[in-house]
């Protein structure tokens, strides 16, 4: 099995590629990848997306990656890869971001990314630092995870997604904020599961041992 962490020079990859490598091993999911190498994403088991920064930024270095982009698309919407999406990674799934100006994303999660309105007007944004995560619906990434508990966020713009069956969790922060969307083969988390200690590595391993 191999998991390819596709790096579109989005960021930092390295705590991320050090905890999927490391829940890896204590799961048995076999190798994990930072790669830009299209074949090698096209051959991967399983696809991972992070992304820091700007919507329309993460959106153009994804699609000038042409032959990247082309493999990432063709292994989640016609091979069925299952797919990770993290942080703006995740709001890439969306139909279109709103951050600066209009930008079309992935489209396979309807809704649109638009920035954090909290009704306490003396809650910051960005959202940043830990919130405890409502579970809305059943789904393997949520393996022996229990409402309540805590993850990390460092996020301005959040996912308000169309259909609600497509909102797995959010977090309340002056309203409800998208934490995890998913459907099918596709799984989108706002906050960075690298940096949310034993439970964003149980979602690592829920993942890697996902078999949609």
């Amino acid at each position: 099995m191999l998991t390819a962490i596709i790096d579109y020079e989005s960021g930092n990859l390295h705590s991320a590629e050090k905890a999927f490598q490391r829940m890896a091993r204590e799961t048995g999911a076999g190798e994990v990848v930072v790669t830009s190498d299209a074949d090698l994403v096209a051959r991967a088991d399983r696809l991972v997306l992070p992304g820091d920064g700007a919507f329309p930024a993460c959106a153009a270095e994804l699609r000038g990656h042409k032959g990247l982009y082309d493999a990432m698309v063709e292994a989640v919407e016609q091979k069925g890869r299952p797919f990770l999406g993290i942080c703006v990674g995740m709001q890439l799934m969306a139909t279109t971001g709103h951050e600066y100006e209009e930008t079309p994303g992935l489209g396979w999660v309807a809704g649109d990314v638009v920035r954090i309105t909290p009704a306490d007007v003396a809650l910051k944004v960005p959202h940043m630092g830990w919130n405890d995560l409502v579970i809305e619906a059943k789904h393997p990434i949520f393996d022996g995870i229990t409402g309540g508990d805590h993850v990390y966020f460092v996020h301005s713009y959040h996912f308000r997604v169309t259909n609600p069956a497509e909102r797995l969790a959010h977090v309340d922060y002056g309203g409800p904020v998208t934490a995890v969307v998913g459907r099918d083969t596709m799984v989108g988390l706002q906050f960075h599961p690298e940096k949310s200690q034993a439970i964003g590595l149980q979602m690592i391993g829920n993942f890697l041992t996902w078999r949609p």
